[in-house]
């Protein structure tokens, strides 16, 4: 059995890989950090605010993890909280309504299942994601930088666009949790993998994303700046489409039909 889903698994949880705030401090410029779900809190493990792509007014929001053992703890591993999600959707409606496109930065295990995070409504708060993105009027893209984990990951990914890093993987459960469950033995994590279809090939092929983005040149100033090109080009298609609201629905309902209907 092919070993490599679950190398890109390792590969998407490398410390050294680029976080969310790496991809906004080199693709956007003069991006302002806002905070605060203005119920609870500010979660640490998403950053949102607003920038300019080329020029253009933006709102970014990021999923990060950080690079150090201090970092990672600061942002929770990534795995955020309710009042996280509530940002997201505060700054999302307030870019709506300033009609600044959205683009969303992708990388957690998923959502944190604590029993605070629980109690102060982590379903709900995904759900409200959920429901509240597929109506927005504004262009939406959502980039799985890294890891894609179940609906924490898809809170931030309910996009007129999806793409993912070459190396990133996107799932509905951590391959670990998967054999936990399966076969009561998280060894088996690499069988999982390979069962998932967890990989960015897999779901280009699924048509769960639309575009697989080379990892070649990581990191580097020439990758910034090809991610940047893709999104301000796709942002000025997605801002001339009138059935912007329908597709994004249309998309959704259509993945994993294989041509049923009804």
């Amino acid at each position: 059995m092919s070993q490599v889903p679950y190398t890109r698994v390792k590969l998407a949880r490398d410390n050294a890989r680029p976080t969310g705030l790496d991809y906004i401090q080199h693709i956007f410029q003069g991006f302002v950090e806002f905070h605060g779900d203005r119920r609870f809190g500010d979660d640490p493990a998403i950053v949102g605010g607003i920038a300019r792509l080329n020029g253009m007014p933006v709102t970014v929001i990021a999923i990060e993890k950080g690079h150090t053992a201090k970092e990672r703890s600061f942002r929770n591993f990534g795995a955020p909280h309710p009042e996280g999600y509530r940002k997201a959707l505060r700054l999302m409606k307030q870019a709506e309504k300033f009609g600044r496109p959205i683009i969303c930065l992708v990388d957690t295990s998923g959502a944190y299942c604590g029993i605070g995070a629980e109690e102060r409504g982590q379903g709900q708060a995904i759900a409200e994601n959920l429901l509240e993105m597929s109506t927005l009027c504004v262009p939406i893209i959502s980039i799985v930088i890294g890891e894609g984990g179940s609906g924490g990951a898809l809170a931030l990914a309910l996009a007129d666009q999806v793409w993912m890093l070459e190396n990133a993987v996107y799932s509905v459960i951590s391959p670990e949790g998967c054999a936990s469950i399966l076969w009561k033995d998280a060894a088996k994590a690499e069988t999982a993998a390979a069962s998932l279809k967890l990989t960015a090939e897999d779901a280009k092929n699924m048509g769960v994303v639309e575009r697989v983005i080379p990892e070649q040149n990581l990191g580097k100033t020439i990758f910034y700046d090809h991610i940047r090109e893709l999104l301000a080009q796709e942002i000025e298609i997605l801002s001339r489409n009138p059935e912007l609201v329908s597709q994004r629905y249309d998309r959704f309902r259509q993945i994993g039909c294989d041509g049923v209907t009804g």
